[in-house]
């Protein structure tokens, strides 16, 4: 956007269909990379990130101008993304036999300068990541994703969480642990350093580590 362009939550409260493209360009690589890690599936994280769009739309239609204007965007969209992945959860733990979803083949590899061998050791680190973090119970690995995929403070993962900002911290730190335990990815953080622990984000983006301090904003609920 260039320095004419309206701030997105103003777009949104004045024009909602172009506010709604902007928001879909400028966070649907979040959206899909916080499903991505909570699913294991791409097909999985694309069909849910569509479902989370479908009801953020029609969930700012029934806004008023004034509440689209007041949204705190990425955290919004991510609350919408939790329930659907939960939604989707509990679905599949209806029907026996299915299968986890997790398909490390499918997670991308950016384009860039490393040669094959660089590119399929990142592959099967990412593919480590994946596996390991499906391995979380659903209570560690949200917060988990949230935090240093969704890049949200803790008091708004909290929020989406409906619980304390000290039982996210302690749920991140257990999740985090038990990744470290991990020994693919203790191995791949002593090469790589700690950040190794929850890999970077899709694109090459790194991820935020917990000892940031969390931003202040609180999100809204989607109602």
């Amino acid at each position: 956007m260039d320095e004419t362009t309206l701030p997105l939550t103003e777009l949104l409260a004045t024009d909602l269909d172009d506010g709604f493209t902007e928001l879909v360009r400028t966070q649907a690589g979040t959206v899909r990379a916080v499903l991505l890690r909570l699913s294991g599936s791409a097909r999985d994280a694309d069909d849910l990130g569509q479902e989370t769009f479908l009801r953020a739309y029609s969930a700012l239609r029934g806004y008023p101008p004034e509440r689209r204007g007041q949204l705190q965007p990425r955290a919004w969209l991510l609350t919408i993304a939790a329930n659907v992945w939960r939604n989707h959860v509990r679905t599949l733990s209806r029907r026996p036999g299915v299968a986890d979803g997790i398909e490390v083949t499918t997670i991308e590899i950016p384009d860039g300068c490393p040669g094959p061998e660089q590119l399929a050791l990142d592959g099967a680190r990412r593919a480590r990541l994946v596996a390991a973090l499906s391995r979380l119970p659903d209570h560690h690995r949200l917060p988990v994703v949230l935090r240093h995929i969704g890049e949200l403070s803790y008091q708004e993962v909290a929020g989406i969480l409906d619980c304390p900002v000290g039982t996210v911290k302690a749920q991140v730190s257990r999740g985090l642990a038990a990744l470290r335990a991990e020994p693919g990815l203790a191995a791949d953080r002593g090469t790589h350093g700690a950040a190794g622990a929850t890999g970077p984000a899709p694109g090459g983006t790194t991820a935020r580590t917990a000892h940031e301090p969390a931003r202040t904003e609180r999100k809204e609920a989607t109602g």
